[in-house]
């Protein structure tokens, strides 16, 4: 699995196509010929890029764990994977967002291309920005919160 650092504001032009950063391309140098799964998020109003291996791992972890017996777990399933597309960079260094994605995201013409450990986070810039600064407001409590009782010395 590889792991993503680094955010980089990009533009899309009118056909939901944006220049992957070099910081980013030259850390998936390995990967870039399998191309990449994107979905949108879970909890917020953007898209998430996994390099396809990463997306194996994730999605071979996520099927270990669902019951095709359970409604509830299909009805997961289902909706995790609503609007799931691969992608392929192109010969220019460019990837082609979907037009129906683009409408999820509220993709406008500046975006943020954030990385997010396995994936990386493709964000309507403006939205992104606002994210952010009700995150900051409360860094200290979410940091107590998800780390406070992590030894990071083990």
């Amino acid at each position: 699995m590889i792991t993503l650092q680094g955010e980089h504001i990009c533009r899309v032009d009118a056909k939901g196509r944006f220049m992957l950063p070099a910081a980013l391309k030259s850390q998936l140098t390995a990967v870039l010929g399998e191309g990449f799964m994107v979905k949108r998020s879970i909890f917020e109003s953007c898209l998430e890029l996994y390099p396809k291996s990463n997306w194996d791992d994730l999605i071979g972890k996520i099927n270990r764990k669902i019951n095709r017996f359970k409604r509830e777990d299909m009805a997961f399933l289902r909706a995790y994977n609503a609007g799931l597309q691969l992608l392929e960079i192109d010969n220019a260094g460019r990837i082609l967002i979907p037009r129906d994605l683009v409408l999820f995201a509220g993709i406008t013409a500046d975006i943020v291309v954030a990385a997010k450990l396995d994936c990386i986070e493709i964000w309507d810039k403006v939205k992104y920005d606002g994210v952010i600064s009700a995150t900051q407001s409360n860094m200290s409590g979410l940091a107590e919160n998800v780390l406070g009782n992590i030894n990071l010395n083990e």
